[in-house]
């Protein structure tokens, strides 16, 4: 994973603000979080968490991965089990060490099974 990148990910959060035309105020509303808490995160004083950065992205109606890959949670161009990452980290019923905790099993999955899958050209020869 990714270090947080909180500088960079309350600038974007503030340009996806002022794009929908939100006051920082109706933001947090819309998000359910304090304007406080909201104004600390846009200029990267907080780190929120997964469940935070979802709240805020469906509050301006963009994916919450989108905010995932600019807090560093995820890497943008990793795809595979996307959207069990976003369930796991979206999962308001464990906490975030456990969160982090699910996703590097699940990764070290991944890396066994492409070490043990076949190499392309390891493929027998068709037979005439």
């Amino acid at each position: 994973m990714a270090s947080l990148n909180v500088g960079s990910l309350g600038e974007y959060i503030r340009e996806q603000r002022r794009n929908a035309q939100f006051s920082l105020r109706q933001l947090a509303e819309a998000a359910g979080v304090s304007n406080p808490y909201l104004s600390q995160i846009e200029r990267g004083l907080r780190k929120p968490s997964a469940e935070i950065l979802q709240q805020i992205a469906k509050a301006l109606r963009i994916s919450a991965e989108t905010l995932y890959v600019q807090a560093g949670i995820l890497e943008e161009r990793r795809e595979e089990g996307l959207e069990l990452r976003v369930a796991i980290l979206a999962d308001p019923l464990i906490n975030e060490r456990q969160k982090q905790a699910l996703l590097a099993v699940y990764d070290a999955f991944l890396k066994e099974n492409r070490e043990s899958a076949p190499a392309p050209d390891a493929s027998p020869a068709a037979e005439d």
